[in-house]
């Protein structure tokens, strides 16, 4: 698909920023979805710009795999940027193409479920609703040193004689003469 040329807006502060927003519009308007995605999940951060590209990936892209990434952008995007992206869903939803305003309605359904689905803040918590309950550590039980974490297979780390050597004591596995360090 081609591509006609972005202009700059003058908010991109030098060359690479304004590469970088060239290959995320290139990806957003790819046949992959899953790159396409990925694009306009890394537009939704980038505010003013990025809901530019999210814009007119939505309302003049001609694939629908660019119509779809681009609505899951502005279904992400955070902070002062989020309410012109509900509105221009919106304004989608109220489209003449059937495409995007399908694609609209459908994001905006799921921004809905997902906002019903968020459990309330309570009076006096900060976090929205979330709140972290402390776990006990359940404290491990420490194996006999001559049990613990052995290679042996069956004998489960005593060796090949299944933990005794010649004269009856324990057998650690470790050869002859070589002490407690290996």
């Amino acid at each position: 698909m081609k591509i006609t040329k972005r202009k700059p807006t003058g908010r991109e502060v030098d060359v690479a920023a304004i590469e970088r927003l060239e290959e995320f519009r290139k990806k957003l308007h790819a046949d992959n979805a899953s790159a396409a995605r990925n694009a306009a999940s890394n537009l939704s951060w980038l505010q003013e710009d990025g809901y530019e590209i999210l814009e007119e990936g939505l309302l003049k892209g001609t694939s629908r795999v660019a119509r779809a990434a681009a609505a899951y952008g502005l279904c992400k995007m955070r902070g002062r940027m989020k309410k012109k992206a509900l509105e221009l869903l919106e304004q989608g939803r109220k489209s003449r193409k059937k495409g995007v305003s399908e694609v609209c309605a459908y994001a905006l359904e799921l921004m809905a479920e997902r906002k019903s689905a968020e459990p309330q803040a309570e009076p006096g918590n900060q976090q929205g609703g979330q709140t972290r309950k402390k776990r006990k550590k359940k404290k491990k039980k420490k194996r006999p040193v001559f049990l613990r974490g052995r290679a042996g297979g069956n004998t489960a780390g005593l060796g090949r004689s299944g933990g005794m050597n010649r004269s009856g004591n324990r057998d650690l596995g470790r050869g002859p003469g070589r002490g407690r360090n290996r």
